[in-house]
């Protein structure tokens, strides 16, 4: 690099972190403002004159994060999101899936509109964000002390929102694993598919991480990258005739997952 390069290059990565900042706040906002100006009030009505709130929380999470996605493609036009039919299509079952960023959730949230999680129990005492999960019918990570009750309910009814289409989605590993693959992860999920003989399918995100990188603040805006959501396998298992253990189900989990990645 000679020294007259070198001015030009800083310059060029200052207004890169510029473009960055500018689209992060952007997309952050949505998260105030676009709840607030837009979609509170909803929220609001739902949860004071329906008779199912659960439902219409879910249909307004998964819109409220489709505009966010929206707002972010166009503010990083080199930024691209593939979505496979086949995991577009997925109703009625449970969906395990890897966690590279804080954006997978999300990004599952807005893909289906009929959707649960298992959300870690610090989030349900967040204001505002706590009451939106509790309304939403998301589980809390752990059954014990003041959770018992909400688990016990959600339990109750889990039959029924499979049957009626809904989708129970997890990160099974329960943090972000930065290479991609699916690591050693708890069964509670699986235990839920096989005790209401729900379809597994396996989902595979790529590349979120290079958006949103784990420790940084900042979007990778300028950079050139493809965030995708592939489906990977559908597990049939055979419950009536045949019931695999939820060792085994994990089993075929692992296997599909890097058998099958490409």
């Amino acid at each position: 690099m000679t020294l007259k390069s070198f001015p030009t290059c800083r310059v060029g990565h200052l207004i890169d972190r510029l473009i960055d900042c500018t689209v992060t706040i952007a997309c952050w906002s949505w998260f105030i403002f676009g709840f607030l100006l837009f979609f509170s009030w909803f929220y609001i009505a739902f949860s004071l004159f329906s008779k199912n709130p659960e439902t219409h929380f879910q249909k307004l999470n998964s819109l409220f994060y489709r505009f966010f996605f929206h707002i972010l493609k166009l503010t990083s036009p080199r930024q691209k999101i593939e979505i496979d039919e086949r995991a577009a299509a997925i109703k009625s079952s449970v969906i395990v899936c890897n966690h590279l960023s804080y954006l997978d959730p999300l990004l599952l949230i807005a893909l289906f509109p009929k959707q649960k999680t298992i959300v870690k129990t610090r989030f349900f005492g967040a204001p505002v964000f706590g009451w939106i999960i509790a309304k939403s019918g998301y589980l809390p990570a752990t059954g014990e002390g003041r959770f018992s009750r909400m688990m016990i309910e959600q339990m109750e009814t889990m039959a029924t929102y499979l049957k009626a289409g809904g989708n129970l989605f997890v990160f099974p590993e329960g943090t972000r694993v930065r290479d991609g693959r699916i690591g050693e992860f708890h069964m509670g999920a699986l235990k839920i598919a096989r005790m209401h003989q729900a379809p597994v399918h396996v989902l595979q995100i790529r590349n979120s991480d290079k958006l949103f990188t784990p420790g940084r603040f900042l979007f990778n805006t300028r950079i050139k990258n493809t965030i995708s959501v592939k489906s990977i396998d559908c597990i049939e298992p055979d419950y009536e005739n045949n019931p695999p253990s939820t060792a085994q189900l994990a089993k075929r989990v692992h296997q599909s997952f890097y058998e099958r990645q490409i």
